[in-house]
């Protein structure tokens, strides 16, 4: 069946896109890390994305990635750990990738370069160096104009599919279910197509998705672990009952910038990971509101 395409997948099915803890002075805790890596996939998850935008990866240095790695892998274990390595200076994204691997990742996340606006060859150059750095190191491109303003197209992700070939799959959250049904329809059955949007996680599903990589399921992977299951199971329907549950929780969790509403879910819940980074603020009381309305709705207070 179509709709089972990636059920597979080289990282499975369930990925949280995970927080980096902080203490009071903005310190990475990289003990508390290791501890909410080993949490999360208790909960459910196949494996974990580290160093992305949720890890607030914008202000945090490359030293400071490069050992939460070799921290988050030394905990869970290589197979499970697939590093962010993104930007707009290519040089700078390739050492970055290499050094990741040199630590221990999995595999490599890369988000399109933000700002400079490179054109769609721009955009396959950029990837396949990165590819070839760390090859024969699986590769995830990940796709959101929302943030980034390039928009990777699906010939783009086709052609990078088929000219690389550790160049495994996509992190889709451009929104548009048309592209992302023509990267199913462009790309073999054995290419990655993971949702990178929690609201959109159903529908990429019905287009040939894998999975998600996922921000709410820092406090719901096992309703998304279930989910999962039951959709490769063929039973669309109990899925389709799970997502929907979750719909209202994915508006609060992003009702202010993230990770700002998720780390506080995750402190509401006893999974007190801190503050952000500037120019990230806390949430204010009403902000929390939100947050804390939600999860009690949901069940989880």
């Amino acid at each position: 069946m179509a709709t089972l395409r990636g059920a597979n997948a080289h990282f499975g099915s369930l990925m949280t896109a995970m927080v980096t803890p902080f203490d009071a002075s903005g310190a990475i805790r990289y003990d508390r890390a290791a501890e909410l890596a080993q949490w999360l996939l208790s909960q459910g998850n196949d494996a974990l994305v580290i160093n992305g935008t949720t890890g607030e990866s914008p202000t945090t240095s490359a030293d400071e990635k490069v050992q939460l790695v070799s921290t988050i892998v030394h905990a869970i274990g290589r197979d499970k750990v697939v590093a962010g390595a993104g930007g707009n200076n290519t040089a700078e994204v390739v050492e970055l990738a290499v050094r990741s691997a040199e630590a221990g990742a999995g595999g490599i996340l890369s988000v399109a370069p933000y700002y400079n606006k490179p054109s769609q060859e721009g955009l396959y150059q950029h990837f396949r160096a990165i590819a070839e750095a760390v090859a024969p190191l699986p590769v995830i491109l990940y796709n959101v104009p929302g943030r980034t303003i390039t928009n990777i197209e699906a010939s783009t992700t086709a052609r990078l599919a088929s000219d690389c070939t550790n160049i495994i799959g996509t992190k889709e959250a451009s929104g548009n279910m048309a592209q992302i049904g023509e990267i199913a329809r462009l790309t073999g059955d054995d290419f990655l197509i993971y949702s990178g949007d929690d609201g959109s996680y159903l529908s990429t599903l019905a287009l040939g998705g894998c999975g998600v990589i996922s921000v709410i399921s820092h406090v719901v992977s096992p309703d998304f672990a279930a989910l999962n299951r039951a959709w490769f199971s063929g039973n669309a329907s109990e899925a389709t009952q799970i997502f929907l549950k979750t719909l209202p929780l994915t508006r609060a969790i992003f009702s202010a910038p993230s990770p700002a509403p998720v780390k506080h879910a995750l402190a509401l819940i006893g999974q007190n990971c801190g503050g952000v980074r500037l120019p990230l603020v806390d949430l204010s009381e009403l902000e929390q509101t939100v947050v804390k309305s939600a999860l009690t709705e949901y069940g989880l207070l």
